[in-house]
Formats: C-alpha cells, sequence, structure tokens
C-alpha cells in the first residue's frame, strides 16, 4: 500500500519536513494560493493547514482523514463541511501565544516611543531631526492594557504585561471571570488588544461607535482576525487624530492590496499576519501537527479534536 500523502498549504520546519517525510509522503503547495492549494492538494490523506482550505477540496477527497491546524484559529477550515463528510479536525491552541503576545508588547512599544518617526528621521535628517521625536514618546510602564479575547494568547499577555511592565490589565471574554464590559474597557485603556477568535459575534465588534469610546491617544492592537474591526471606521479614526494608533497583523483581505490606505499612515505598525511566526513558534506548532498526524495514521483521534461529531462517519470511512 502506498504512503498516505500529507499536504501542506506552506513550507514547514525543517525538523517537522522530516518527521511528517517519515510518516507518509509529504507534498506542500509551490504557493498558497486557492488554485495551487486546490490542483495540488488531489490525493491527500492529511491537510496540514496554514491556509484556507475550499469546502469543495473536502468534499472531493474521498481519502482524506483530517485536516490538522499549524496554530489555534480554525476560520481556515470549514468545520461543519468537515463534519459532515467525515473528516476529523484538529488545532494546536496554545503553541504560538507566547509569540503573538511578544508581538502586541514591542509593536506597541514601538508605537509609543515613536520608532516609526525616529528610524525615517534618523536616516533622512540625521540626528537632532530623529531625536526630536522623543519628547513626545510615552513609556509602556504603568500603563492601562485591554484585552479583549483571553484564551491562550490573552492570558499570555496579560502576564508580561503585569509581571514585566507594571501595567494594569482590564479584560473583556466570556471566559473570564473578572470580566469587564466592552465599553467600559475600551473608554479605560491605553492600548486595547484584540485577541479574540472570528466568530459571528466578534465579527465587525469594532466600529465606530466602540472607536469612538477610547481615548484620542490610545492604541488598537489586532492580532485576531481582519474582520473583528470594521476597516472603514477604523481608518477615519486614525485620519480625523481620534485615535492615537494601530497595530495591525490582520485584514479583511490579505494579502492587503498595495494601495491600501493603511500603507501610507505613519501611525500605524503594519505586519503580514506574522505575530505568532518566529523560528521557535514555527517548530512547536509543527512538532504539534507531527504528533496529530502520527496519532490519526495509527488509528487513534486527535488530541485536540474539534469535532467530535465527525467521529462516526469517520468510522465508516476508515474503520
Amino acid at each position: 500500500m502506498a504512503p498516505p500523502m500529507i499536504f501542506s498549504t506552506h513550507p514547514l520546519h525543517p525538523d517537522v519536513a522530516r518527521d511528517l517525510a517519515a510518516l507518509g509522503q509529504l507534498r506542500v503547495a509551490t504557493t498558497p494560493t486557492p488554485d495551487a492549494i486546490a490542483a495540488q492538494s488531489a490525493g491527500a490523506g492529511i491537510i496540514v493547514v496554514r491556509a484556507p482550505i475550499d469546502p469543495a477540496i473536502i468534499r472531493r477527497e474521498s481519502g482524506l482523514r483530517a485536516c490538522v491546524r499549524h496554530g489555534a484559529g480554525l476560520d481556515m477550515i470549514p468545520v461543519d463541511v468537515a463534519t459532515q463528510a467525515g473528516v476529523l479536525v484538529a488545532n494546536l491552541p496554545g503553541a504560538n501565544a507566547v509569540t503573538v503576545a511578544e508581538h502586541v508588547i514591542w509593536s506597541s512599544m514601538a508605537l509609543l516611543r515613536r520608532h516609526i518617526a525616529v528610524h525615517t528621521d534618523f536616516r533622512a535628517g540625521g540626528w537632532e531631526a530623529a531625536r526630536a521625536n522623543a519628547d513626545t514618546g510615552r513609556d509602556m510602564s504603568g500603563r492601562t492594557l485591554g484585552i479583549v479575547g483571553f484564551g491562550n494568547v490573552g492570558k499570555a499577555l496579560a502576564r508580561i504585561a503585569t509581571g514585566g511592565f507594571d501595567m494594569r490589565v482590564l479584560v473583556h471574554s466570556r471566559s473570564a471571570p473578572a470580566s469587564v464590559p466592552l465599553p467600559d474597557l475600551l473608554a479605560h485603556s491605553d492600548i486595547v488588544a484584540l485577541c479574540c477568535p472570528l466568530t459571528d459575534e466578534t465579527r465587525g465588534l469594532i466600529g465606530a461607535t466602540q472607536l469612538g469610546q477610547m481615548p484620542s491617544r490610545a492604541i488598537l492592537v489586532n492580532v485576531a482576525r481582519g474582520p473583528v474591526v470594521d476597516e472603514a471606521a477604523l481608518i477615519e479614526a486614525l485620519t480625523s487624530g481620534n485615535l492615537g494608533g494601530a497595530v495591525l497583523d490582520v485584514f479583511d483581505q490579505q494579502p492587503l492590496s498595495v494601495d491600501h490606505p493603511f500603507l501610507s499612515m505613519p501611525n500605524v505598525i503594519l505586519t503580514p499576519h506574522m505575530a505568532g511566526i518566529t523560528e521557535e513558534s514555527m517548530l512547536r506548532m509543527g512538532q504539534g501537527v507531527v504528533v496529530e498526524v502520527a496519532r490519526i495514521l495509527g488509528g487513534e483521534m486527535p488530541l485536540n479534536f474539534i469535532n467530535p461529531d465527525a467521529t462516526s462517519r469517520y468510522r465508516d470511512r476508515f474503520g
């Protein structure tokens, strides 16, 4: 019998690629575009997910056992379709939480200390031009951080903020015992970090009304998903001066268009959906993928089993 084909939408850590290749035939998409993923995933027994998976792929692949998320967020996988097809879904909650939390801290500090202006002015105007920005820089320590969503990322962020910077932390979450109403969090936070999953409840959570509740010098950090924020409202708040700045790692449409207004805003730090990606986090997430793939191919259910309702149909298909 031919070894199962393990398809990955993106390149993996070398150690992870080696370990997966020992479990089956590893194939990596030549480019993580919808067309390439659809064409090159043909015959997959396992899909390692770092890009959106078209429901048609799951319906098409009769030998597909599982979609294993290389990370935590499940919005890239049509879980309902997978369940109906008897395809297992697993993810890796917490594997890159501290990496995302560190990203929130350093990028917020960069805005507070006017790093973009300093960096630009130093190269264009020299020492004194850059140094002039220092007088309006602000400390991170002692400020109030509002965290929306208190999963693994939110918890890691709270630990760093309180233990490392003596910050006051406010939390808005269904699962947090000391959760505060969102309007109160927005009104009293110097920095608001969005760390929640994208759901029907969080889509458009931050719009014009919510941005208007924030202090005019506050910073909004989005490491959740783009649609959690109304982009048009955010652009208006940033250009009007009603919001101090923003740190954006995720967007409504990805990749970000080359003419997007965010690209010309001096009070915005942009990153290409990489808050959770470092050499170390890629290894941690990849190692988690290897564990799950080995379990599934060995006839076991995944440790982080998202859709147990798929079990009966899965057993009908694979025994």
